[in-house]
Protein backbone atom coordinates (compact mmCIF):
# COMPACT_ATOMS: atom_id res chain seq x y z
CA UNK A 1 0.00 0.00 0.00
CA UNK A 2 1.25 3.46 -0.93
CA UNK A 3 -0.06 6.77 0.44
CA UNK A 4 0.53 10.25 -0.97
CA UNK A 5 -0.91 13.69 -0.41
CA UNK A 6 -1.56 14.03 -4.16
CA UNK A 7 -1.99 11.11 -6.57
CA UNK A 8 -2.15 12.05 -10.25
CA UNK A 9 -3.27 9.52 -12.85
CA UNK A 10 -1.95 10.67 -16.24
CA UNK A 11 0.98 12.73 -17.49
CA UNK A 12 -0.17 15.42 -19.94
CA UNK A 13 0.22 19.19 -19.64
CA UNK A 14 -2.53 19.56 -17.03
CA UNK A 15 -1.01 16.82 -14.84
CA UNK A 16 2.53 18.21 -15.12
CA UNK A 17 1.43 21.81 -14.53
CA UNK A 18 -0.27 20.62 -11.34
CA UNK A 19 2.75 18.60 -10.22
CA UNK A 20 5.23 21.48 -10.64
CA UNK A 21 2.87 23.91 -8.87
CA UNK A 22 2.16 21.82 -5.76
CA UNK A 23 3.89 22.87 -2.54
CA UNK A 24 7.18 21.12 -1.80
CA UNK A 25 5.70 20.15 1.58
CA UNK A 26 3.28 17.72 -0.08
CA UNK A 27 4.15 14.30 -1.51
CA UNK A 28 3.05 13.95 -5.15
CA UNK A 29 2.94 10.72 -7.15
CA UNK A 30 2.27 10.53 -10.91
CA UNK A 31 1.26 7.14 -12.28
CA UNK A 32 0.90 6.73 -16.02
CA UNK A 33 0.05 3.62 -18.01
CA UNK A 34 2.81 4.16 -20.55
CA UNK A 35 5.88 6.41 -20.57
CA UNK A 36 5.74 9.91 -19.13
CA UNK A 37 5.80 11.61 -22.55
CA UNK A 38 3.32 9.28 -24.24
CA UNK A 39 0.31 11.60 -24.07
CA UNK A 40 -1.78 13.75 -26.39
CA UNK A 41 -0.18 16.89 -24.98
CA UNK A 42 3.22 15.80 -26.28
CA UNK A 43 1.75 15.45 -29.79
CA UNK A 44 0.11 18.90 -29.84
CA UNK A 45 1.36 20.82 -32.86
CA UNK A 46 -0.82 23.92 -33.04
CA UNK A 47 -0.07 25.96 -29.94
CA UNK A 48 -1.69 27.84 -27.08
CA UNK A 49 -4.41 30.43 -27.69
CA UNK A 50 -4.06 33.65 -25.69
CA UNK A 51 -5.10 37.23 -26.37
CA UNK A 52 -1.69 38.90 -26.20
CA UNK A 53 -1.71 40.63 -29.61
CA UNK A 54 -1.74 44.44 -29.92
CA UNK A 55 -5.24 44.45 -31.44
CA UNK A 56 -6.55 41.50 -29.44
CA UNK A 57 -8.22 41.18 -26.04
CA UNK A 58 -9.90 38.44 -23.95
CA UNK A 59 -13.36 39.69 -25.01
CA UNK A 60 -12.61 38.91 -28.67
CA UNK A 61 -11.23 35.52 -27.64
CA UNK A 62 -14.41 34.96 -25.59
CA UNK A 63 -16.75 35.60 -28.52
CA UNK A 64 -14.71 33.34 -30.83
CA UNK A 65 -14.81 30.56 -28.22
CA UNK A 66 -18.57 30.90 -27.66
CA UNK A 67 -19.33 30.91 -31.39
CA UNK A 68 -17.14 27.88 -32.08
CA UNK A 69 -18.80 26.10 -29.11
CA UNK A 70 -22.24 26.75 -30.63
CA UNK A 71 -23.21 28.77 -27.53
CA UNK A 72 -23.27 25.62 -25.40
CA UNK A 73 -20.34 26.90 -23.33
CA UNK A 74 -20.39 27.86 -19.65
CA UNK A 75 -19.93 31.60 -20.15
CA UNK A 76 -18.45 32.35 -16.72
CA UNK A 77 -15.89 29.57 -17.16
CA UNK A 78 -14.93 30.95 -20.58
CA UNK A 79 -14.41 34.43 -19.13
CA UNK A 80 -12.29 33.20 -16.20
CA UNK A 81 -9.95 31.02 -18.25
CA UNK A 82 -9.47 33.36 -21.22
CA UNK A 83 -8.91 36.38 -18.99
CA UNK A 84 -5.95 34.61 -17.38
CA UNK A 85 -4.57 33.31 -20.70
CA UNK A 86 -2.03 36.12 -21.28
CA UNK A 87 -0.60 35.83 -17.75
CA UNK A 88 -0.21 32.05 -18.15
CA UNK A 89 1.84 32.64 -21.30
CA UNK A 90 4.01 35.23 -19.57
CA UNK A 91 4.53 32.89 -16.58
CA UNK A 92 5.81 30.15 -18.87
CA UNK A 93 8.07 32.65 -20.65
CA UNK A 94 9.56 33.72 -17.32
CA UNK A 95 10.22 30.10 -16.32
CA UNK A 96 11.65 29.08 -19.71
CA UNK A 97 12.66 32.19 -21.65
CA UNK A 98 13.48 30.42 -24.91
CA UNK A 99 10.36 28.24 -25.19
CA UNK A 100 8.12 30.35 -27.47
CA UNK A 101 8.95 31.35 -31.04
CA UNK A 102 9.83 35.05 -31.32
CA UNK A 103 10.60 37.62 -34.00
CA UNK A 104 14.04 39.30 -34.30
CA UNK A 105 12.91 42.00 -31.83
CA UNK A 106 12.06 39.41 -29.17
CA UNK A 107 8.28 39.61 -29.51
CA UNK A 108 6.31 36.38 -29.29
CA UNK A 109 5.14 35.31 -32.75
CA UNK A 110 1.39 34.78 -33.11
CA UNK A 111 -0.27 32.45 -35.62
CA UNK A 112 -3.81 32.21 -36.99
CA UNK A 113 -6.07 29.15 -36.77
CA UNK A 114 -9.64 28.36 -37.76
CA UNK A 115 -12.53 30.35 -36.23
CA UNK A 116 -10.18 32.85 -34.55
CA UNK A 117 -10.75 36.51 -35.43
CA UNK A 118 -7.19 37.52 -34.53
CA UNK A 119 -3.70 36.05 -34.65
CA UNK A 120 -3.36 34.67 -31.12
CA UNK A 121 -1.74 31.21 -31.37
CA UNK A 122 1.55 31.02 -29.47
CA UNK A 123 3.92 28.37 -30.89
CA UNK A 124 7.12 26.65 -29.85
CA UNK A 125 9.53 25.09 -32.32
CA UNK A 126 7.17 25.86 -35.19
CA UNK A 127 4.83 22.91 -34.73
CA UNK A 128 6.33 21.26 -31.63
CA UNK A 129 4.50 23.26 -28.97
CA UNK A 130 3.21 20.29 -26.98
CA UNK A 131 6.56 18.50 -27.03
CA UNK A 132 8.52 21.52 -25.86
CA UNK A 133 5.95 22.48 -23.22
CA UNK A 134 5.86 18.96 -21.76
CA UNK A 135 9.66 18.71 -21.67
CA UNK A 136 9.88 22.13 -20.01
CA UNK A 137 7.41 21.08 -17.30
CA UNK A 138 9.19 17.75 -16.75
CA UNK A 139 12.48 19.60 -16.25
CA UNK A 140 10.83 21.64 -13.48
CA UNK A 141 9.51 18.68 -11.42
CA UNK A 142 10.75 18.92 -7.86
CA UNK A 143 12.10 16.27 -5.48
CA UNK A 144 8.67 15.84 -3.84
CA UNK A 145 7.29 14.34 -7.08
CA UNK A 146 7.60 10.59 -7.76
CA UNK A 147 6.85 9.22 -11.23
CA UNK A 148 5.84 5.61 -11.90
CA UNK A 149 5.57 4.59 -15.56
CA UNK A 150 3.78 1.59 -17.09
CA UNK A 151 1.20 1.45 -14.28
CA UNK A 152 -2.38 0.93 -15.43
CA UNK A 153 -5.04 2.41 -13.10
CA UNK A 154 -8.34 0.58 -13.57
CA UNK A 155 -10.62 1.28 -10.59
CA UNK A 156 -11.22 4.05 -8.08
CA UNK A 157 -11.52 3.19 -4.39
CA UNK A 158 -14.38 4.88 -2.55
CA UNK A 159 -15.08 5.18 1.17
CA UNK A 160 -18.86 4.95 1.01
CA UNK A 161 -19.47 6.17 4.58
CA UNK A 162 -17.87 9.49 3.66
CA UNK A 163 -18.69 9.32 -0.08
CA UNK A 164 -15.02 10.07 -0.68
CA UNK A 165 -12.51 8.88 -3.25
CA UNK A 166 -9.44 7.62 -1.38
CA UNK A 167 -7.31 5.96 -4.06
CA UNK A 168 -6.99 3.77 -7.12
CA UNK A 169 -6.30 0.15 -7.90
CA UNK A 170 -3.61 -0.31 -10.54
CA UNK A 171 -1.82 -3.12 -12.32
CA UNK A 172 1.92 -3.17 -12.98
CA UNK A 173 3.59 -4.67 -16.05
CA UNK A 174 4.31 -7.92 -14.23
CA UNK A 175 0.60 -8.35 -13.50
CA UNK A 176 0.72 -7.48 -9.80
CA UNK A 177 -2.04 -5.33 -8.33
CA UNK A 178 -1.12 -2.30 -6.23
CA UNK A 179 -3.32 -0.05 -4.10
CA UNK A 180 -2.50 3.66 -4.22
CA UNK A 181 -4.07 5.86 -1.53
CA UNK A 182 -4.11 9.64 -1.42
CA UNK A 183 -5.77 12.71 0.06
CA UNK A 184 -6.38 14.18 -3.40
CA UNK A 185 -6.93 11.84 -6.36
CA UNK A 186 -6.61 13.50 -9.78
CA UNK A 187 -7.79 12.02 -13.07
CA UNK A 188 -5.73 13.50 -15.94
CA UNK A 189 -5.99 10.63 -18.42
CA UNK A 190 -7.18 12.52 -21.48
CA UNK A 191 -10.17 11.83 -23.73
CA UNK A 192 -11.33 8.78 -25.68
CA UNK A 193 -9.95 9.28 -29.20
CA UNK A 194 -8.92 5.64 -29.65
CA UNK A 195 -12.59 4.60 -29.76
CA UNK A 196 -12.41 5.57 -33.45
CA UNK A 197 -10.56 4.03 -36.38
CA UNK A 198 -9.35 7.45 -37.59
CA UNK A 199 -7.87 9.52 -34.76
CA UNK A 200 -5.04 11.87 -33.89
CA UNK A 201 -4.97 10.56 -30.32
CA UNK A 202 -1.99 8.84 -28.72
CA UNK A 203 -2.46 5.04 -28.41
CA UNK A 204 -2.98 5.44 -24.65
CA UNK A 205 -6.02 7.72 -24.96
CA UNK A 206 -8.86 5.24 -24.47
CA UNK A 207 -11.19 6.93 -21.97
CA UNK A 208 -10.10 4.91 -18.91
CA UNK A 209 -10.19 7.78 -16.43
CA UNK A 210 -13.65 8.92 -17.43
CA UNK A 211 -14.96 5.35 -17.25
CA UNK A 212 -13.47 4.87 -13.76
CA UNK A 213 -15.05 8.09 -12.53
CA UNK A 214 -18.42 7.17 -14.05
CA UNK A 215 -18.41 3.71 -12.44
CA UNK A 216 -17.50 5.28 -9.10
CA UNK A 217 -20.52 7.59 -9.27
CA UNK A 218 -18.99 10.88 -10.45
CA UNK A 219 -21.11 13.09 -12.69
CA UNK A 220 -20.28 13.00 -16.42
CA UNK A 221 -21.46 15.53 -19.00
CA UNK A 222 -21.48 16.30 -22.74
CA UNK A 223 -19.94 13.00 -23.88
CA UNK A 224 -21.73 13.35 -27.23
CA UNK A 225 -19.54 16.30 -28.22
CA UNK A 226 -16.47 14.87 -29.93
CA UNK A 227 -14.43 17.07 -32.23
CA UNK A 228 -13.15 15.60 -35.46
CA UNK A 229 -10.01 17.25 -36.77
CA UNK A 230 -10.34 17.92 -40.49
CA UNK A 231 -6.81 17.02 -41.53
CA UNK A 232 -5.12 13.80 -40.49
CA UNK A 233 -2.45 12.47 -42.84
CA UNK A 234 -4.00 9.55 -44.75
CA UNK A 235 -1.87 6.88 -46.38
CA UNK A 236 -2.60 3.27 -47.31
CA UNK A 237 -6.00 3.31 -45.66
CA UNK A 238 -4.71 4.54 -42.30
CA UNK A 239 -4.26 7.83 -40.48
CA UNK A 240 -0.59 8.51 -39.82
CA UNK A 241 -0.59 11.71 -37.77
CA UNK A 242 -2.02 15.18 -37.41
CA UNK A 243 -1.60 17.96 -39.95
CA UNK A 244 -2.07 21.05 -37.79
CA UNK A 245 -4.74 23.63 -38.54
CA UNK A 246 -1.89 26.12 -38.49
CA UNK A 247 -1.02 24.87 -42.00
CA UNK A 248 -4.33 26.25 -43.24
CA UNK A 249 -3.68 29.32 -41.11
CA UNK A 250 -0.55 29.89 -43.22
CA UNK A 251 -2.53 29.69 -46.48
CA UNK A 252 -3.00 26.02 -47.42
CA UNK A 253 -6.40 25.11 -48.90
CA UNK A 254 -8.38 21.89 -49.16
CA UNK A 255 -8.92 20.54 -52.66
CA UNK A 256 -10.61 17.49 -54.15
CA UNK A 257 -8.70 15.11 -56.42
CA UNK A 258 -9.93 17.09 -59.43
CA UNK A 259 -8.48 20.33 -57.99
CA UNK A 260 -11.79 21.81 -56.78
CA UNK A 261 -11.35 24.04 -53.68
CA UNK A 262 -13.91 22.32 -51.48
CA UNK A 263 -14.51 25.12 -48.94
CA UNK A 264 -15.46 27.78 -51.50
CA UNK A 265 -18.98 29.02 -50.76
CA UNK A 266 -19.38 26.77 -47.71
CA UNK A 267 -18.51 29.30 -44.97
CA UNK A 268 -17.26 32.92 -44.89
CA UNK A 269 -13.99 31.75 -43.31
CA UNK A 270 -13.56 29.13 -46.08
CA UNK A 271 -10.69 26.77 -45.09
CA UNK A 272 -10.52 28.34 -41.63
CA UNK A 273 -14.16 27.67 -40.84
CA UNK A 274 -14.97 25.93 -37.51
CA UNK A 275 -13.67 22.38 -37.46
CA UNK A 276 -17.03 20.60 -37.53
CA UNK A 277 -17.94 22.39 -40.77
CA UNK A 278 -14.61 21.61 -42.43
CA UNK A 279 -14.70 17.98 -41.27
CA UNK A 280 -18.25 17.45 -42.52
CA UNK A 281 -17.38 18.97 -45.90
CA UNK A 282 -14.36 16.67 -46.33
CA UNK A 283 -16.45 13.71 -45.18
CA UNK A 284 -19.11 14.47 -47.81
CA UNK A 285 -16.49 14.56 -50.58
CA UNK A 286 -14.92 11.28 -49.43
CA UNK A 287 -18.35 9.65 -49.20
CA UNK A 288 -18.94 10.84 -52.75
CA UNK A 289 -15.90 8.89 -53.95
CA UNK A 290 -13.33 11.70 -53.99
CA UNK A 291 -9.93 11.96 -52.37
CA UNK A 292 -9.13 15.19 -50.52
CA UNK A 293 -5.76 16.92 -50.30
CA UNK A 294 -4.24 19.86 -48.47
CA UNK A 295 -2.68 22.10 -51.13
CA UNK A 296 0.45 23.59 -49.50
CA UNK A 297 1.98 25.00 -52.70
CA UNK A 298 1.56 28.64 -51.60
CA UNK A 299 3.42 28.23 -48.28
CA UNK A 300 6.99 29.50 -48.45
CA UNK A 301 9.61 27.44 -46.56
CA UNK A 302 7.05 24.84 -45.50
CA UNK A 303 9.69 22.45 -44.16
CA UNK A 304 11.22 25.14 -41.94
CA UNK A 305 7.85 26.40 -40.66
CA UNK A 306 6.47 22.91 -39.99
CA UNK A 307 9.40 20.58 -39.20
CA UNK A 308 7.35 18.00 -37.28
CA UNK A 309 4.73 17.71 -40.01
CA UNK A 310 7.47 17.51 -42.63
CA UNK A 311 9.01 14.62 -40.70
CA UNK A 312 5.68 12.75 -40.49
CA UNK A 313 5.09 13.20 -44.22
CA UNK A 314 8.56 12.04 -45.21
CA UNK A 315 8.33 9.00 -42.91
CA UNK A 316 5.19 7.99 -44.78
CA UNK A 317 6.48 8.56 -48.30
CA UNK A 318 4.71 11.85 -49.06
CA UNK A 319 6.60 13.93 -51.64
CA UNK A 320 6.10 17.48 -50.37
CA UNK A 321 7.56 18.96 -53.58
CA UNK A 322 4.27 17.99 -55.26
CA UNK A 323 2.51 20.44 -52.94
CA UNK A 324 -0.29 18.12 -51.83
CA UNK A 325 -0.89 16.14 -48.61
CA UNK A 326 -3.67 13.49 -48.59
CA UNK A 327 -6.00 14.00 -45.60
CA UNK A 328 -9.11 12.65 -43.88
CA UNK A 329 -10.95 13.87 -40.77
CA UNK A 330 -10.63 11.89 -37.54
CA UNK A 331 -11.43 11.94 -33.83
CA UNK A 332 -9.37 14.64 -32.17
CA UNK A 333 -10.80 16.08 -28.94
CA UNK A 334 -13.52 15.31 -26.42
CA UNK A 335 -15.40 18.39 -25.22
CA UNK A 336 -17.27 16.37 -22.59
CA UNK A 337 -15.91 14.36 -19.69
CA UNK A 338 -16.01 14.32 -15.90
CA UNK A 339 -18.01 17.35 -14.78
CA UNK A 340 -15.80 19.80 -12.86
CA UNK A 341 -15.49 23.43 -11.91
CA UNK A 342 -12.56 25.45 -13.25
CA UNK A 343 -10.25 24.07 -10.53
CA UNK A 344 -11.08 20.44 -11.37
CA UNK A 345 -13.36 19.60 -8.43
CA UNK A 346 -15.82 16.81 -9.26
CA UNK A 347 -19.09 15.69 -7.66
CA UNK A 348 -17.13 13.19 -5.50
CA UNK A 349 -15.16 14.47 -2.50
CA UNK A 350 -11.44 13.84 -2.90
CA UNK A 351 -11.69 13.24 -6.66
CA UNK A 352 -10.52 15.84 -9.16
CA UNK A 353 -10.25 15.84 -12.96
CA UNK A 354 -8.21 18.13 -15.19
CA UNK A 355 -7.32 18.36 -18.86
CA UNK A 356 -9.31 16.58 -21.55
CA UNK A 357 -10.73 14.06 -19.08
CA UNK A 358 -12.64 16.89 -17.43
CA UNK A 359 -15.50 19.06 -18.65
CA UNK A 360 -15.46 22.63 -17.35
CA UNK A 361 -17.79 23.99 -20.01
CA UNK A 362 -15.02 26.01 -21.69
CA UNK A 363 -15.33 24.31 -25.06
CA UNK A 364 -19.09 23.97 -25.39
CA UNK A 365 -20.10 21.71 -28.26
CA UNK A 366 -16.96 22.35 -30.33
CA UNK A 367 -13.51 23.39 -29.09
CA UNK A 368 -11.91 26.50 -30.52
CA UNK A 369 -8.46 25.62 -31.85
CA UNK A 370 -5.59 25.74 -29.32
CA UNK A 371 -7.83 26.39 -26.29
CA UNK A 372 -7.06 22.94 -24.83
CA UNK A 373 -3.43 23.48 -23.75
CA UNK A 374 -4.56 26.79 -22.27
CA UNK A 375 -7.27 25.03 -20.26
CA UNK A 376 -4.83 22.39 -19.02
CA UNK A 377 -2.34 25.01 -17.84
CA UNK A 378 -5.12 26.97 -16.12
CA UNK A 379 -6.65 23.96 -14.36
CA UNK A 380 -3.28 22.65 -13.20
CA UNK A 381 -2.48 26.03 -11.66
CA UNK A 382 -5.92 26.54 -10.04
CA UNK A 383 -6.09 23.03 -8.61
CA UNK A 384 -2.60 23.42 -7.12
CA UNK A 385 -3.73 26.61 -5.40
CA UNK A 386 -6.76 24.78 -3.98
CA UNK A 387 -4.73 21.79 -2.75
CA UNK A 388 -1.93 23.97 -1.34
CA UNK A 389 -4.46 25.87 0.78
CA UNK A 390 -6.38 22.76 1.86
CA UNK A 391 -3.63 20.47 3.12
CA UNK A 392 -5.50 18.53 5.82
CA UNK A 393 -4.34 14.93 5.60
CA UNK A 394 -6.95 12.19 5.48
CA UNK A 395 -6.64 9.08 7.65
CA UNK A 396 -7.26 6.01 5.49
CA UNK A 397 -8.69 3.09 7.43
CA UNK A 398 -8.54 -0.50 6.26
CA UNK A 399 -12.31 -0.80 6.51
CA UNK A 400 -14.83 -2.66 4.40
CA UNK A 401 -16.26 0.57 3.09
CA UNK A 402 -14.27 0.48 -0.13
CA UNK A 403 -15.90 0.07 -3.50
CA UNK A 404 -16.59 -3.54 -4.41
CA UNK A 405 -14.98 -5.16 -7.42
CA UNK A 406 -16.82 -3.94 -10.48
CA UNK A 407 -16.35 -6.96 -12.72
CA UNK A 408 -18.97 -9.26 -11.21
CA UNK A 409 -19.92 -10.88 -14.51
CA UNK A 410 -18.02 -11.79 -17.63
CA UNK A 411 -18.21 -9.30 -20.46
CA UNK A 412 -18.27 -10.31 -24.10
CA UNK A 413 -16.35 -7.57 -25.83
CA UNK A 414 -15.99 -7.07 -29.59
CA UNK A 415 -12.71 -7.09 -31.45
CA UNK A 416 -11.11 -3.69 -30.96
CA UNK A 417 -10.80 -2.83 -34.66
CA UNK A 418 -14.45 -3.78 -35.27
CA UNK A 419 -15.53 -1.54 -32.39
CA UNK A 420 -13.46 1.37 -33.71
CA UNK A 421 -14.82 1.00 -37.25
CA UNK A 422 -18.41 0.75 -36.02
CA UNK A 423 -17.94 3.90 -33.94
CA UNK A 424 -16.46 5.75 -36.92
CA UNK A 425 -19.31 4.72 -39.22
CA UNK A 426 -22.23 5.19 -36.84
CA UNK A 427 -21.14 7.60 -34.10
CA UNK A 428 -18.69 9.66 -36.09
CA UNK A 429 -18.65 12.94 -37.98
CA UNK A 430 -22.22 12.73 -39.29
CA UNK A 431 -24.80 11.16 -36.98
CA UNK A 432 -28.44 10.23 -37.44
CA UNK A 433 -31.03 8.68 -35.15
CA UNK A 434 -31.02 5.55 -37.30
CA UNK A 435 -27.24 5.09 -37.09
CA UNK A 436 -27.17 5.71 -33.34
CA UNK A 437 -29.99 3.18 -32.83
CA UNK A 438 -28.04 0.64 -34.91
CA UNK A 439 -24.96 1.09 -32.73
CA UNK A 440 -26.95 0.90 -29.50
CA UNK A 441 -28.66 -2.32 -30.66
CA UNK A 442 -25.27 -3.74 -31.64
CA UNK A 443 -23.93 -3.08 -28.12
CA UNK A 444 -27.03 -4.56 -26.53
CA UNK A 445 -26.69 -7.78 -28.53
CA UNK A 446 -23.05 -8.35 -27.57
CA UNK A 447 -24.26 -10.32 -24.54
Amino acid sequence: MKFDDVLIVGSGVAALQLAVSISRDLNVRIITKSELKNANSYLAQGGIAAAIGVHDNPSKHYFDTIEAGRFHNDEETVRKILKEGPELIYEISRETDYIFDKDPLGNILLGMEGAHSEKRIVHSGGDATGKNLVESLISRLKENVTVEENVFAYELMINHLENRCIGVKAKHQNGTIHLYYGTSIIIATGGCGQLYSFTSAAPTVTGDGIAMAYLAGAEIRDMEFIQFHPTLLYKDGETKGLISEAVRGEGAILVADDGTPIMEGVHPYKDLAPRHIVSQTIYDYIRGGHEVYLDISTIVNFEKRFPSITSICKENGINLSEGKIPVVPGSHFLMGGIKTDVAGRTSLTGLYAIGEASCTGLHGANRLASNSLLEGLYQGKKLSEWINSNTEKQIISKSNNLTKHLREKKLFLPELQILKQMMMNRVGIVRTKELLDEQLNWFNHLH
